[in-house]
Order: C-alpha cells, then structure tokens, then sequence
C-alpha cells in the first residue's frame, strides 16, 4: 500500500483517534444535569421511539430503555465517554469499535426519520467499521504496546 506522509498503518491510527475525538465530543457536549436528573435525554428518547414507524422499535424501547430509564441515562453517556477514550487511546480497541458500531446502528435505527442524525451515525459506522477490519490498533496503541490482539 502506498500512502502519503504516514505509514497505512497510521492512517488508520488516525481515522481510529478522530473517531474517539468523536465521541469525546458526543460525551461532552450532553447537558449531564439534564441527562442525569432532570430525565432529558432518555425523555426525548421515549418520544421518539413512541412515534417510531416500525413497531419493534417500539416495543424493543418500551422493554429494555423505557423501564429504567436513569440507569440507560448513565449508560448511554458513560458509554460515549469510554468509547472516546478507549479509542484515542488504543486501548480494548476491537472491543469499543465493535461497542461503538452497535451504538451508531442503535442510534442510527432510533432516529430513522432525523436526517441530520442519520449522516453522523452512518458516518461513525463505517468508520468503525474502516477501523475494524484494518486493525487500527496496529500503531499508536496501547493494544500495540502491551501486545494485545
């Protein structure tokens, strides 16, 4: 593979840190008082998934999300923050690629009918997906550094 300025295996080092970045940035802009006492984003959830066109969605929501709905808070946003920050640093990276997709599809499915969603979700997929399959901890890692996968 020929490349420009980096090694291939840099690039994807790269593309691998921006995608963390990416979901630091998710992490931090959330209004946390909002999410944590107030019920805002689970909230905004709820209604979404109430209006969803397809009723598995629905029921799937109403099911798992809808019950506990300050637990998923906490969920959703410390599941951005260690996506972020195993990602930037290379750390259990197979694992947050692999948390991250499935958190875009969720997120991706959630918001069928939020067009300006629905690129940064895709976008976030098939980044993770780029990542994945080229093995994006190969360099700038800790993965690299302590030999993991």
């Amino acid at each position: 593979m020929e490349t420009v300025w980096l090694s291939g295996a840099e690039w994807l080092a790269v593309l691998r840190v921006g995608l963390g970045l990416w979901w630091l940035e998710s992490w931090r802009h959330k209004d946390k008082k909002g999410w944590f006492e107030r019920g805002t984003g689970i909230a905004w959830a709820t209604d979404v998934a109430s209006k969803h066109r397809w009723g598995a969605v629905t029921k799937g929501f109403d099911a798992v999300v809808k019950p506990r709905p300050r637990a998923m808070a906490y969920i959703v946003v410390y599941a951005e923050l260690a996506l972020g920050l195993g990602l930037i640093a290379g750390f259990l990276t197979p694992v947050a690629l692999i948390g991250g997709l499935l958190l875009n599809l969720l997120y991706l499915v959630l918001m069928i009918h939020d067009w300006a969603e629905q690129g940064q979700n895709a976008m976030m997929a098939l980044i993770s997906l780029v990542a994945l399959f080229g093995m994006s901890w190969q360099t700038w890692s800790l993965d690299s550094a302590w030999g993991l996968f």
